[in-house]
């Protein structure tokens, strides 16, 4: 059985352009250079059919390593909680106050960007702040 060595993880939302800007805020992503013989995103979005313009937007992992993020316009709103969320994880080995100093000061920075937190969950030891991004999709800072 072959192993699959990409992925990218894909949000319906209501403004591609704006949730993708808000995670590539949230985790150092860059929005990849337009398609050839584009010199903007724009240039490209003009070149589409009216259907199709600001129907889609992506960001990359500068590095490479992270999957690629892909956000598709759907006319539906966001109805119920995720089944599926991700963990950013800027706690990695930390712990006590020390970890959650360092998850208090990640929110702080992602609320000015627009994110909403939901509670901070703390045991003297581990800590989780819950959150939602800009369009309400839940996500932690772990």
């Amino acid at each position: 059985m072959a192993s699959i060595k990409q992925f990218q993880v894909t949000f319906d939302c209501a403004e591609p352009e704006r949730l993708a800007r808000f995670w590539c805020e949230v985790l150092g992503y860059v929005v990849p250079p337009p398609p050839a013989g584009f010199a903007t995103w724009d240039d490209f979005t003009r070149s589409l059919p009216a259907e199709r313009q600001d129907a889609w937007f992506a960001c990359v992992d500068p590095s490479g390593v992270g999957p690629r993020l892909y956000f598709q316009r759907v006319p539906e709103g966001k109805a119920a909680k995720n089944r599926l969320h991700l963990d950013v994880r800027v706690g990695t080995g930390l712990v006590g106050e020390e970890r959650l100093a360092v998850l208090e000061a990640e929110c702080a920075r992602l609320v000015a960007f627009g994110a909403v937190h939901v509670r901070t969950l703390y045991d003297g030891n581990d800590s989780c702040i819950p959150m939602q991004d800009i369009e309400g999709n839940e996500f932690c800072i772990d």
